[in-house]
């Protein structure tokens, strides 16, 4: 039997934020945690911030036992209202297999891409590799994950020509 405070009609709210490097998930998620009281953040890049970054399948399983771990933890803590969580996530099957690790009994689960133009991840892009903040190379990498988002199971936001604090506008209505 599972140890749970029982809120009564109380749902958690749970944010899974995907997108390609650059589109801009973590300055966004930063601004949403502000936005709504009690709120929590995870970003599925610093369980396995490591040197040299390896994936391997034995990286790949740690950063996802990481990640379910921390987020089942938040979800039941009674003190975070909600759970906001960003990683890449350009796969449905991603998406899935965190999911079905994650006790969301007491959640309203929000799945949402965050997308934009080419032009626009370019610029962003260039303007990180600018000031050392990222490799050339994750502009070519960056832009072939880009479609793949039209293939997850998600709420797309795309972020062109809108600040952060906007994209956050539009998360909070959804």
């Amino acid at each position: 039997m599972r140890n749970f405070i029982y809120l009564g009609d109380f749902m958690k709210k749970l944010y899974i934020i995907g997108g390609t490097m650059g589109v801009g998930k973590t300055t966004t998620c930063q601004i949403l945690k502000k936005k709504l009281y009690n709120s929590v953040f995870l970003d599925g890049d610093w369980c396995w911030d490591s040197y040299p970054f390896q994936v391997t399948k034995e990286t790949k399983k740690i950063v996802l036992d990481n990640i379910c771990y921390l987020l089942n933890n938040f979800i039941h803590c009674p003190a975070y209202e909600h759970v906001i969580f960003c990683w890449v996530m350009d796969r449905q099957e991603i998406i899935n297999t965190i999911l079905e690790r994650l006790d969301t009994t007491n959640c309203v689960v929000k799945v949402i891409s965050l997308v934009c133009s080419e032009d626009e991840l370019i610029k962003r892009l260039e303007k990180d590799v600018t000031l050392g903040l990222r490799n050339q190379d994750i502009i070519v990498k960056s832009l072939m994950r880009l479609p793949l988002y039209d293939d997850v199971q998600s709420i797309k936001i795309d972020c062109t020509n809108k600040t952060p604090e906007e994209v956050v506008d539009l998360i909070a209505k959804i």
